[in-house]
């Protein structure tokens, strides 16, 4: 009879989290259940807005209402700079939560963004740095 030889593990096993299935499986099983439960609450009307849910509900930081929608460069920059500093609910510096939440609204936008608006929002962020002082 031939001994046998020993398997080999591979030098990358799967890390497997609490309930015993690999991360790809785990994300797998987390949005089947997310559609499911937008199937449920009403379709794709609540799966739109989840951008929205998120400025409102997170713990990013409060801001002024519609600041990005109206005015000027400038005075984004410093209505960001206001509620960044004043804001309990951040979890970084106060630039850190005033050009995240910038950038946030410019990616979600997309598309859908004017070219000039989009052209205000990067000034913003020029301005925005100048105000904390990181100008390059």
């Amino acid at each position: 009879m031939a001994a046998r030889k020993p398997t080999r593990k591979s030098k990358h096993p799967v890390a497997r989290g609490r309930s015993g299935r690999p991360p790809r499986q785990r994300h797998a099983q987390a949005h089947a259940a997310h559609r499911a439960k937008a199937a449920k609450s009403g379709g794709a009307s609540s799966s739109r807005k989840w951008s929205h849910h998120v400025m409102e509900t997170s713990d990013a930081m409060d801001i002024e209402h519609d600041v990005f929608k109206t005015g000027s460069a400038e005075s984004i920059a410093q209505s960001l700079k206001r509620s960044s500093t004043k804001s309990r609910r951040r979890k970084g510096t106060p630039y850190q939560s005033a050009m995240s939440m910038l950038n946030f609204y410019i990616n979600r936008a997309g598309r859908n963004l004017p070219k000039e608006r989009r052209a205000t929002l990067q000034q913003a962020k020029r301005k925005l740095r100048e105000a904390f002082g990181r100008a390059p």
